[in-house]
């Protein structure tokens, strides 16, 4: 995630916020099944969507 996407991050609301963390999670758990399955050989995008769950959570924090 850029950094001009964190900074549209942090102006959206904490409900919106979690709906994302909610799709994020979701897309997460495909992908490991995906990887577990070996069907995805992209290992990568495991690494960026855990990255940008801990960066959306981490606002989440600091709004509250």
């Amino acid at each position: 995630m850029k950094i001009k996407n964190l900074k549209e991050l942090k102006n959206k609301e904490v409900k919106e916020l979690e709906k994302m963390v909610s799709k994020l999670r979701l897309e997460l758990t495909k992908n490991q099944v995906k990887i577990a399955g070996g069907k995805e050989k992209n290992l990568k995008v495991t690494w960026t969507l855990k990255k940008e769950l801990a960066q959306i959570l981490t606002i989440i924090k600091t709004k509250i």
